[in-house]
């Protein structure tokens, strides 16, 4: 019961301790090491009549935390009139410096304290009540901020000039800026001026006037002084122009501000400016401008030239190679008839002194690259482009023969030079062609155009230079040019082949026909060609054939010049014979007939050749062959021919006329007996015309025994009737005859 109660009265009396020892108390475990004031080592500023409150803690043997030592240290100044010091609560009493000591045991802490005057108020001292001409002195735009402070609880205070340490701004840098209190006046207007410092800020309202009401601008020509408006004057001339500024307190007041005006141009090519002496350097329009003190004037310049144009010879873009020479000349022309050499009073320019120099006309050339020299005189240029190229010895081509087609064009070949290092410089594009007949061949746009068939010789050089030139520039170059006239179509003797597998078979015979109507065999120059693998083109001392190797077929294609021609080639085997059918043909008028061609292999195996023959008609006018049809266009006779493999075969074709119907010139007939009459049978055909067949006709009696007939003629023999009938080509008439 004993324990419990003292337990109890441990547990109480350590929540207490918990409660009322400061913070950290109760972790000190043993004898103390230090103690630290918060800053320690450092210096603390404050100013006059502030306080601030510090503490101090200490550090314990065997505790890794420190103790709040502050309401149980003793605090002491060195100097009390300075700042006073009680339980860490430091207070400012006047400038000077202190240090502020902490004690507790053996151990001690300190700081040192600075106490610096108060600020109480900010002011800022300016003249002329803020209100200032634009032409103000300068002595008269000076601002001073001054700052009062408190040097001691008593209110002893102080001014103290802070105008360089002050923070400054303008509301309106159009107005006015300010830098250091030194106000520099912009513009007419009101600003305000603000100034900062230790946190106090003050301000004063400028306002800025203009010292005069306007400017003007004056010239005097011949003695009398005018207002310079629209002025106009020749490149090289100069004039003086003077500004007169009006007073705003009185108009009839004005000042030359010539010498202290802002003058400028609006081009600086046309004219320039200084002081108000205009010079015009160049044509066209400019403004000149003056401004002083917040007012401006302007006029307006026009520039003109004695003359039109400038003229350089050489006028084109130049190629030179490195240390070539030439001697430029530069001309101004005014009108028809003035023409005045400026080469010497000229200004030239180079672009790249490094590729090219010139001086008076002179260009030489300094290294490979490109500049451009341009010629200025009298507001009036021309610029030419130099292009430099490496030193070079000799020149080549790539092509020393060109063929062409009458009517077509190439380009012309690659021109190279030699340089010192012995590699090539391509300069397709700085050499001139010629052609010695333009007849043949023209140059026209860097390309060589046949004109007319033949051969012609194209000569390429270096353009001549107007100066100093290397000796490569005499060199030149020839190339021929043969000018053909283009293969209209080329024609084969063989419209197809057919090859027997083992045997050779001649290549057809060509033919070619040019644009000029002229034709040539050209049989030896064709370039043949053979597809698949079927065949193939030998080469004997008898000329080229094609030799079958496999049943197949293929195209024979045959090239020359700008034509090509194509042959179906069959290949087979051999055809021992071949059976016609029909062998002979009659047809009427525009009738077909199929033609039908049998081939018979040494196998015994048969082949359809229609199609194969080649048939030809020996008198298209009367019959057409097609393939394996026969067409009959005109009465008469005609043969068809083909053969296949060696095998010949014809055919005999009849053309006629078509009967339309035959006619007799008597239906009936009364004989005696003992009597006769010959009657007339007649023919008619589909193309209108007529033929007496009576001789050619068949002729029947139904009763013979009453009348008898032979060739047209009919005898009676005894009294009856009978019929008498005429047959001619599928047509019939028959006749009435009575023997009374």
């Amino acid at each position: 019961m004993v324990k419990r109660k003292m337990t109890g009265w441990l547990l109480m009396l350590t929540l207490l301790l918990t409660t009322i020892l400061p913070h950290g108390a109760m972790a000190a475990t043993g004898d103390l090491k230090s103690i630290a004031i918060d800053g320690e080592g450092t210096t603390l500023e404050m100013t006059v009549g502030g306080s601030k409150e510090i503490k101090v803690w200490g550090t314990f043997e065997g505790s890794t935390g420190t103790q709040d030592l502050t309401n149980t240290a003793n605090w002491s100044s060195s100097d009390n009139s300075v700042v006073t010091v009680v339980k860490g609560t430091l207070t400012a009493i006047k400038v000077g410096t202190a240090t502020i000591r902490a004690d507790y045991n053996s151990a001690t802490s300190s700081i040192t304290v600075i106490i610096k005057e108060s600020h109480k108020e900010l002011k800022l001292e300016y003249s002329s009540e803020g209100k200032y001409s634009l032409d103000a002195e300068e002595s008269d735009l000076a601002v001073k901020a001054l700052v009062t402070s408190v040097l001691d609880g008593a209110g002893t205070s102080k001014d103290t000039d802070v105008t360089k340490d002050a923070t400054w701004s303008s509301s309106d840098t159009s107005v006015l800026t300010v830098e250091k209190g030194q106000l520099t006046l912009v513009g007419e207007g009101t600003a305000t001026v603000t100034a900062k410092y230790a946190g106090l800020t003050e301000t004063f309202k400028v306002t800025v006037i203009l010292p005069y009401s306007k400017l003007e601008l004056q010239y005097t020509p011949n003695g009398t002084t005018e207002t310079a408006e629209d002025l106009e004057l020749v490149v090289g001339d100069e004039l003086q122009v003077n500004a007169q500024s009006t007073h705003t307190d009185d108009k009839d007041s004005k000042t030359d501000v010539t010498e202290k005006a802002t003058w400028s141009t609006s081009d600086s090519s046309v004219v320039t400016v200084e002081k108000g002496k205009i010079k015009a350097v160049g044509l066209g329009k400019a403004t000149v401008t003056a401004t002083h003190l917040g007012v401006t004037a302007k006029t307006d310049v026009y520039v003109r030239t004695p003359y039109e144009v400038i003229i350089v010879n050489p006028s084109a873009d130049q190629s030179m190679f490195i240390a070539e020479q030439i001697d430029a000349e530069a001309r101004m022309r005014s009108g028809a008839n003035r023409d005045d050499n400026v080469t010497s009073v000229a200004e030239w320019t180079s672009s790249n002194l490094l590729v090219a120099t010139v001086s008076d006309g002179k260009i030489v050339a300094r290294a490979a690259g490109s500049a451009t020299i341009k010629v200025s005189h009298m507001g009036i240029s021309k610029s030419i482009k130099v292009t430099v190229y490496p030193t070079v010895t000799a020149l080549k081509a790539e092509k020393t023969k060109l063929e062409l087609f009458k009517g077509d064009s190439s380009s012309l070949p690659k021109i190279t030079a030699t340089k010192l290092d012995e590699e090539e410089l391509d300069v397709s594009d700085i050499v001139k062609w010629t052609s010695a007949d333009e007849s043949i061949a023209k140059i026209e746009n860097g390309k060589v155009v046949a004109v007319a068939k033949g051969t012609v010789t194209l000569t390429a050089k270096l353009p001549s230079l107007a100066g100093t030139g290397l000796s490569v520039r005499d060199s030149e170059i020839s190339v021929t040019l043969e000018v053909t006239e283009k293969v209209l179509t080329l024609l084969s003797d063989e419209e197809k082949l057919s090859v027997v597998i083992g045997e050779e078979t001649k290549l057809p015979a060509i033919t070619a026909v040019w644009e000029d109507g002229e034709e040539g065999d050209v049989s030896a120059t064709v370039e043949w060609t053979l597809s698949g693998s079927n065949s193939v083109i030998k080469t004997s001392a008898t000329g080229k054939t094609i030799k079958g190797l496999t049943k197949g077929s293929a195209t024979l294609k045959g090239t020359f010049s700008n034509k090509t021609i194509s042959i179906p080639v069959t290949i087979e085997q051999k055809i021992t014979k071949i059976v016609v059918n029909p062998t002979s043909i009659e047809l009427n008028l525009k009738k077909s007939k199929s033609i039908k061609v049998t081939g018979f292999y040494s196998n015994g195996k048969t082949v359809n050749l229609s199609s194969k023959m080649g048939w030809e008609s020996s008198n298209p006018e009367v019959a057409t062959i097609s393939s394996t049809s026969v067409k009959a266009v005109a009465l008469g006779t005609t043969t068809l021919t083909g053969s296949y493999q060696g095998h010949k075969a014809s055919i005999n074709v009849s053309v006629v006329a078509k009967l339309s119907k035959v006619t007799v010139d008597e239906k009936s007939l009364v004989l005696p007996p003992g009597s006769a009459k010959t009657v007339v049978l007649t023919a008619e055909y589909d193309t209108g015309s007529k033929a007496t067949v009576t001789g050619s006709a068949v002729w029947t009696s139904s009763k013979p025994s009453v009348a008898k007939v032979t060739g047209g003629k009919i005898e009676a023999v005894a009294k009856g009737s009978t019929t008498i009938k005429a047959v001619y080509g599928g047509k019939t008439v028959t006749i009435r005859v009575s023997v009374k």
